[in-house]
């Protein structure tokens, strides 16, 4: 039992946390200005290398530099939109999406042109865990990326539920027209759905090299299974994305765990399948999500 959890529950967990913070920027950029933000991962690599020039300057802990990824992340975020997306917001959708494809490259070669394309690290040496009952092991990292989601995620539940701000983008997402005439400010509404969403973007790249590694392509990667994430859960629904960035983080794990046989159920360079085959089962069964988002 203790195997299961130190080797298969906790991991699935951790990868659920990075793909929920990821999932809710997809669903809350979807949400307000309807498209599909494809950049989105390479945010997420963006917000990973600045913590990293964090650490490598001030020599902060990781989990401390969080907080300055975001801000960078967030402020790069609003430079893009100002320059690449909203001089197509009137075009339709389909070349906004594209833009966003040249941005991800920018993005990506700004970082390599910065950083080179070697594997990075936040820390050398070995790490180890902590141990309760004799066997049961916790690494620190992982015990961070836990309690840093949660209150990632709480922080981001007040914000929409009760402040101005947020009360005016769940409005904006339900009806935009609706909400031009009652008088929001809209583009004040677009400047925080990219803060928000650049910023758990990039807490979610720094997670990942926090239980990995860093390299250039690690959001690239990673963008598919959070996309899964966020139809799952009900695309444009940012609190559909936790459950879906859950149910997909622990299915891809769990699947490798041997619930028949000594052998795993999958072999793991299948996990990355298990959450398009959810999505795919979901998409026919049910096109709206678990928390019935927008249908394409």
């Amino acid at each position: 039992m203790l195997e299961f959890i130190n080797f298969y529950l906790l991991p699935g967990l951790v990868l659920g946390c990075i793909y929920t913070l990821g999932a809710i920027g997809v669903s809350l950029l979807f949400g307000i200005m309807r498209f599909a933000h494809f950049a989105h991962g390479d945010m997420m690599t963006l917000g990973a290398y600045l913590a990293l020039a964090v650490v490598a300057v001030t020599g902060w802990p990781t989990i401390t530099a969080i907080p300055l990824a975001m801000l960078g992340t967030a402020a790069a975020a609003i430079f893009i939109d100002r320059f690449a997306y909203r001089p197509f917001r009137a075009s339709p959708t389909i070349i906004i999406v594209i833009a966003s494809f040249g941005v991800a490259l920018m993005v990506r070669s700004v970082i390599q042109i910065g950083w080179g394309l070697e594997i990075e690290s936040y820390a050398t040496g070995i790490q180890r865990p902590l141990i309760f009952f004799d066997s049961l092991r916790l690494s620190k990292n992982h015990i961070q990326i836990l309690v840093s989601t949660v209150l990632l995620v709480t922080a981001m539940h007040y914000f929409l539920s009760r402040t101005k701000t947020g009360k005016a983008m769940r409005a904006m997402s339900d009806d935009p027209d609706l909400a031009r005439i009652t008088g929001i400010d809209t583009e004040r509404v677009v400047t925080w759905t990219w803060i928000i969403g650049a910023g758990l973007a990039a807490a979610a790249g720094v997670f990942v090299g926090m239980d990995t590694q860093l390299n250039t392509f690690m959001g690239w990667n990673l963008l598919l299974p959070v996309f899964a994430a966020a139809i799952l859960g009900g695309i444009g629904r940012p609190y559909g994305a936790i459950a879906g960035g859950m149910v997909i983080g622990l299915a891809e794990e769990l699947s490798t765990y041997p619930w028949i046989t000594d052998a795993p159920l999958l072999s793991p360079g299948y996990k990355t399948g298990v959450a398009f085959g959810i999505m795919i089962i979901l998409l026919i069964w049910r096109p709206s999500g678990l928390f019935r988002g927008r249908v394409f």
